[in-house]
């Protein structure tokens, strides 16, 4: 329960924290209505019947990841720059669990990009998004939202053990987009960046919302692609564990919780 606690409180304030910055507003809410406008402008001429659940999905999830990208990894580099990464590591309430509480609070925040991005698309463009199922569509959004959270603690684990979070931070955005499937199938890919694509678990993330979407609907499919996402981020958890355990032996070694 205490650590519950500790994660519950610092989800709240991590909230608050974050909406105070202008770069995370603007990553919310600029972000999506901007990436909606364009797809809708690449996609509106490619006669897929499937469109607009590209442009509003799509939108929202480039948004999403943004915010993750500049709030969640860059959370180490703003308490690095701010002396306060070693405390955090040191408290009694646990490096683990302050890092963990500050994705939740983050990825939480994040989900409004989907709301801005429907409203963009249905208010610019008179866009229509059809849902048959929406329960599976809940479920499918719960399960990204459980698997880029995990993904982001693994990604910030990974960051406390350099001082250059900023310029990986920046490198890691837009190939995860392209890569994942965020604008088109991953299946267009070419074959030899697939293995890449399979291995990330936002990939079967956002297949999975499409596949809750799409009018040919397949429930075999879905808990198909449910299994799989469910696989590589109990692998990604365990990749977590041992790169905590890492960390553990590596800060006292390298010294890199401090700015130099």
């Amino acid at each position: 329960m205490k650590r519950l606690k500790v994660i519950y409180y610092t989800a709240l304030l991590q909230m608050k924290c974050s909406f105070a910055r202008p770069m995370f507003r603007f990553c919310l809410i600029a972000n999506p209505m901007v990436n909606t406008i364009l797809l809708y402008e690449m996609f509106k001429s490619s006669g897929r019947e499937d469109f607009a659940s590209y442009v509003v999905l799509g939108g929202g999830l480039m948004a999403l990841w943004s915010c993750i990208c500049f709030s969640s990894a860059g959370d180490i580099n703003r308490e690095r720059y701010d002396g306060t990464l070693s405390l955090i590591y040191v408290a009694p309430a646990g490096f683990s669990d302050i890092v963990t509480g500050k994705v939740i609070g983050n990825t939480i925040l994040s989900l409004a990009t989907f709301i801005l991005s429907f409203l963009t698309a249905k208010l610019l463009f008179r866009v229509d998004i059809k849902v048959s199922h929406p329960y599976f569509l809940l479920l499918a959004i719960l399960c990204a939202v459980v698997s880029f959270s995990v993904i982001s603690i693994v990604v910030a684990y990974l960051l406390t053990l350099s001082r250059k979070t900023q310029l990986y931070m920046n490198c890691i955005e837009i190939p995860v987009i392209l890569v994942c499937g965020f604008v088109f199938p991953a299946e267009i890919l070419p074959q030899w960046v697939r293995p890449v694509s399979y291995i990330l678990s936002p990939t079967w993330a956002v297949k999975l919302i499409r596949i809750s979407v799409s009018t040919a609907w397949c429930i075999k499919e879905f808990y198909t692609v449910l299994c799989i996402l469910a696989l590589v981020t109990a692998i990604y958890l365990v990749i977590g564990y041992f790169l905590l355990k890492l960390i553990e032996s590596q800060v006292r070694v390298l010294a890199t919780l401090e700015v130099s």
